[in-house]
This record gives structure tokens, sequence and C-alpha cells, in this order.
């Protein structure tokens, strides 16, 4: 299977091509971009149409596009659903929305994977996963919420993400391992994005939305 996938669900672009035969076209994100002026309008079209271009692949040879449908930032999200959906609706390629907690999971090589995203708000987005398989279910969570959920953990899990490196003091503390913090796990990899949108039935192409785990902080003026 011919996988298109990306994110936008923080900061950072991350666009993958990934061929049947098994090989990738990537760009990989460097950690550093979490932290810079998000740019995914003016970067993530040209970065899917250079790697198409790299691998050789034209969009009728595409057979779905996997892209991360969330949590992370509401603009971010919106871009890439918007572009999933036209892209699917043009060439007729199934489109498949994955999590993008479970892409940066994928990342960590643990039994226990616990991967934190910069949720604002003083916030971090999470989940929990046990060799691959989801335990705790999305979730927008305060650092002491959050460390009440560690303390009941059976286990010491790996952390990745914008949140662990800036929670990173607190959840050592509690025996969570967080990796360097120049390590690419701490960002979302569209190779991941694309091997989960191809393991599993497409969505239909209107029913691919964002997850959301909170109401937006733009609120419409009355």
């Amino acid at each position: 299977m011919n996988v298109l996938g990306f994110d936008t669900s923080t900061r950072a672009t991350a666009v993958c091509v990934l061929r049947s035969d098994g090989e990738a076209y990537e760009r990989v994100p460097a950690v550093v971009d979490l932290h810079e002026p998000p740019a995914h309008a003016r970067e993530l079209m040209p970065a899917i149409a250079d790697l198409l271009a790299q691998v050789g692949l034209d969009w009728p040879q595409l057979d779905r596009i996997g892209v991360s449908r969330g949590p992370g930032s509401f603009t971010g999200l919106r871009i890439a659903a918007a572009t999933a959906r036209g892209l699917a609706r043009a060439h007729g390629t199934p489109v498949r929305g994955v999590s993008a907690l479970s892409a940066l999971a994928r990342g960590l090589d643990a039994p226990l994977a616990l991967p934190l995203m910069d949720g604002g708000r003083g916030e971090v987005f999470g989940a929990l996963y046990a060799g691959g398989t989801e335990v705790w279910e999305p979730f927008s969570a305060t650092p002491a919420e959050l460390l009440s959920r560690i303390e009941g953990l059976e286990g010491s899990p790996a952390s990745a993400g914008g949140g662990s490196l800036r929670l990173r003091r607190m959840l050592e503390a509690c025996g969570v391992r967080v990796s360097h913090e120049d390590s690419a796990v701490h960002v979302v990899r569209a190779l991941h994005v694309c091997r989960l949108a191809a393991d599993g039935p497409a969505d239909p192409a209107g029913a691919l939305f964002p997850l959301y785990l909170r109401e937006p902080d733009a609120r419409p003026a009355r």
C-alpha cells in the first residue's frame, strides 16, 4: 500500500510517503520546531509535492492518505483535516485519521508509553499505551492531575513529546523516563501516521473531524 501521511498537530510540520515496498521518504521535524511559530499553511502542500516527486509517485498511485486528527493545536488540526478531505475528494483517495498521541507513542521503545503533548494553558494532552494498546484514552490534564494519574501506575513508563520536555523534572521525580531533549522521539513522525493509517479501514472523507479535548481559546464576540 502506498500511503501519504502528515501531521500538523503541533507547531511542527511532518510529512511522509510510505511505499508499498516499505521504502519511506520522510520530512522529520527538528525538536526546536516545537517551539517555533507554526507555518503549516505555507509548508504542508509544498512538502507533500516534494516528497511525491522524490518517491516517484503520482496521486493515482496513492492507496491511502493518513492524517493526524489530534489532539493538538486547533489551527493545525483544522488545516490537517481540511487538507486531507480536499485531497481525498480531489483524487478519490481513501483517507484515515489517526491519533497524534498514538503516532508519538510509536516512537517509544518501551512496554509502557506515555506520550505527552504541550496543550497550552498550563496543561498537557496525553494517553497511555501498553504494548501499543491504549490504556488511557486521550486526555487533557494539569500537572497536578497528571501526577495523580502517574502515582497510580504499576511500572515506569517512558515519555516523549513537548509536554514531557516541559514537565521533565516532575516526571523524572516520579520515575518516568524522558528522552534527551534533542531526540526525534519528541516530534510526531509522519512515518508512524502512515503505518497507523494503513492498519485499518478508511474513514468516510466527510466524517474526518479533528480530535479536540477542550473548548477553543478564541470565542465569538458578542
